[in-house]
């Protein structure tokens, strides 16, 4: 009788396991469609509200927050430049320097080249606008059909932080912005009469441009008087968001999640990874480190320059740095 109970309590426990082994990968994967589903409502919430904040704050004020534009009949074809145009798939995507551009570029680039198995790694880190279409080689009809009916893209970033990076990226690390700005900023800020006119009797020499000397440029009537470079010129200048109504709006600061739901959007997740970008990245923690050398006053004239982008694409007002 006992040898009897010992075979039927196996024979369950052999069916429990049968039943486990059969329910578990259901219940998993149930359980992790779950959880997709839960991050995909997210991310719709998500993009949602970028929208509306754009919509809702250029409806306020359009006509200051498109540079007085009126219509996109009004943007000069040099001002279209920034738009990387994939007529195959139907995309547009608006690069703005500084904000996961290179890992964007050589997206379109592969889209372009229908290589989808291409390591985006390996890929140069410069493209020359000859590698791409761009909006600006299409006639004003063909623009506003393109505009749209394909899916627009663009990805923005804490307009402070940007400045940081485009500062220790261009002026402060890239000899060839140094003959081109940065010579000319020592001389008018940094009370250097005798700098080296080489960016490499310069750099050996430990002379460059302060964070400050940067600011001091940027807020210079003079330099206002021309436009920016893209790598520091305000982001709604370069892509027009009261103007183009964009169908998605990707944030550095949440670049992964939001260049996958990207992806699932343009029906590209299972052919193609956008790796996240781990070169010269800037926190907003270490924002106070730059701008304490920055008088206050400075600062807040800094936030004006910039604040459309902050009120824009919903960057806070940094208190911390414009509060006494």
């Amino acid at each position: 009788m006992a040898a009897c109970r010992r075979f039927l309590l196996s024979r369950r426990f052999l069916g429990l396991l049968g039943f486990l082994a059969v329910t578990f990968p259901i219940m998993l994967s149930l359980q992790q469609m779950d959880m997709t589903q839960q991050t995909t409502e997210k991310m719709h919430r998500t993009q949602n509200l970028r929208k509306q904040l754009l919509n809702e704050t250029c409806d306020g004020e359009k006509e200051a927050f498109s540079d007085g534009k009126h219509s996109l009949d009004d943007m000069s074809f040099k001002e279209l430049d920034n738009f990387i145009v994939d007529d195959a798939r139907g995309i547009i995507y608006c690069y703005i320097p500084k904000v996961a551009c290179t890992s964007w570029k050589r997206f379109m680039f592969v889209l372009k080249q229908n290589k989808l198995d291409l390591d985006l790694m390996s890929l140069p880190d410069f493209f020359h606008t000859d590698n791409f279409t761009l909006l600006s080689s299409f006639s004003r009809a063909e623009i506003r059909a393109k505009l749209k009916h394909y899916t627009k893209f663009l990805f923005v970033r804490d307009p402070f932080v940007r400045l940081i990076s485009a500062y220790r990226d261009k002026i402060q690390n890239y000899e060839d912005y140094y003959e081109k700005i940065a010579y000319s900023i020592l001389h008018r800020y940094g009370n250097l009469s005798q700098s080296s006119q080489t960016a490499t009797k310069a750099f050996a020499s430990g002379v460059r441009p302060s964070f400050y000397n940067f600011v001091q440029y940027l807020l210079d009537p003079q330099t206002q008087k021309q436009p920016f470079d893209p790598h520091w010129n305000q982001m709604h200048r370069l892509c027009q968001p009261c103007l183009i109504q964009y169908d998605f709006i990707g944030h550095e600061e949440t670049l992964q999640e939001d260049a996958d739901f990207l992806l699932k959007i343009l029906d590209l997740d299972s052919d193609i990874k956008v790796p996240p970008v781990y070169d010269n990245v800037t926190t907003t923690i270490s924002v106070w480190d730059w701008f304490k050398t920055v008088p206050l006053e400075d600062r807040r004239r800094l936030y004006k320059l910039y604040d459309e982008d902050f009120t824009l694409f919903g960057y806070r007002r940094p208190t911390e740095l414009l509060d006494a």
